[in-house]
């Protein structure tokens, strides 16, 4: 089975690991190539030979992936379910090794956790909602339950829409600034002082992992909308017009 790109965080250097872009799969046209999105129009043997094809580059026995609603809400793991039978959440943890905790995004921020001494692992998919509501904190202190210390767990932030990209609208940027005080105002930037701002997801969700106390706290910096021939986008397709769009998964696994 041919294995899929994938871009690889130092913070998680010897765990299995990926953040898949789009390349490497098997589906087409608006989903070429590597769709993992289950619930895209992609054809469903396609996109679960492109799961297949994650779960392998992980060595993950199973791959699973969530109902992304969006939330704060994140789940234990301690069995696998089927494809598409995910629980509503929007992180999970687990100390059970072979089993791929897998995130779906087209935009938003997907997060990889890890403490290796405590043999615990998580995964959060955080858009701006889930972001300001707390599915990063909520994450940590799911895997704290299981027995993780917050200064020993590294976290990636993996690809995700970039700040130059990411225009959003002042009634957006107030509820950040109610929500967090001023210093939220540091992740919104502006070219001159009356253009829209630009948001910051992946500097935001940082700030907020370092402020829960972790240890290291990484980000890759690459920026899905702004570049089609490696990432699938949600805003990019939305802004061409496009009826749908595919999307990328981020996958962890403990040996």
């Amino acid at each position: 089975m041919t294995q899929p790109p994938r871009h690889s965080a130092d913070a998680l250097a010897g765990l299995s690991h990926g953040f898949f872009g789009r390349r490497g799969g098997v589906s087409e046209g608006l989903y070429t190539s590597l769709n993992c999105g289950l619930g895209s129009g992609d054809a469903r043997p396609a996109v679960i030979e492109n799961r297949d094809r994650v779960g392998a580059a992980v060595g993950a026995r199973q791959l699973l992936s969530l109902h992304q609603v969006h939330s704060a809400d994140v789940v234990t793991v301690e069995a696998p379910w089927a494809p598409g039978a995910g629980p509503k959440a929007d992180a999970m943890v687990t100390r059970e090794r072979g089993l791929g905790l897998g995130i779906l995004t087209a935009d938003c921020a997907p997060i990889l956790f890890a403490d290796r001494e405590a043999g615990v692992i998580g995964a959060a998919h955080a858009g701006w909602k889930g972001a300001l509501t707390g599915i990063a904190e909520a994450t940590v202190a799911a895997m704290v339950a299981l027995g993780a210390a917050r200064e020993r767990i590294a976290a990636a932030i993996g690809p995700c829409i970039g700040q130059k990209s990411y225009e959003v609208g002042p009634e957006f940027e107030a509820r950040f600034l109610e929500a967090d005080g001023p210093g939220a105002a540091r992740f919104f930037a502006r070219a001159t002082p009356d253009s829209r701002p630009h948001f910051d997801l992946a500097g935001y969700v940082a700030a907020r992992l370092a402020r829960a106390g972790l240890g290291l706290v990484e980000v890759s910096g690459l920026d899905t909308a702004g570049d089609a021939g490696q990432f699938f986008s949600f805003r990019r397709t939305t802004l061409a017009g496009e009826g749908d769009y595919g999307r990328e998964l981020a996958a962890i696994v403990l040996d």
